[in-house]
């Protein structure tokens, strides 16, 4: 499987993931839909859904690291880079 492939399928199950979290539709979640303005994603759902991934994925978030995120497409990098093996930046 190509590497787009794979980001592809990633960002799908993050907006799966997030869709469950916050209980609304899959379609409402665009790569760059602003989650905290436009899906009124507020921090106990961003801890939901921390706490989602980190189990999935098994990886671990800072709460900086989180507070970044701000789309689906800020999520998706975090995670790969953090798959990859990235460590938290600055």
């Amino acid at each position: 499987m190509s590497n787009t492939k794979i980001e592809d399928s990633l960002l799908a199950e993050l907006r799966t993931t997030v869709a469950q979290v916050l209980e609304i539709d899959e379609s409402l979640i665009g790569p760059t839909t602003r989650l905290g303005e436009e899906l009124a994603l507020d921090s106990l759902m961003a801890l939901e859904v921390m706490v989602a991934l980190e189990k999935q994925y098994h990886v671990e978030f800072s709460e900086q690291e989180m507070k970044r995120v701000t789309c689906l497409q800020d999520m998706h990098d975090l995670l790969v880079s953090r798959l990859s093996g990235g460590a938290d930046r600055p």
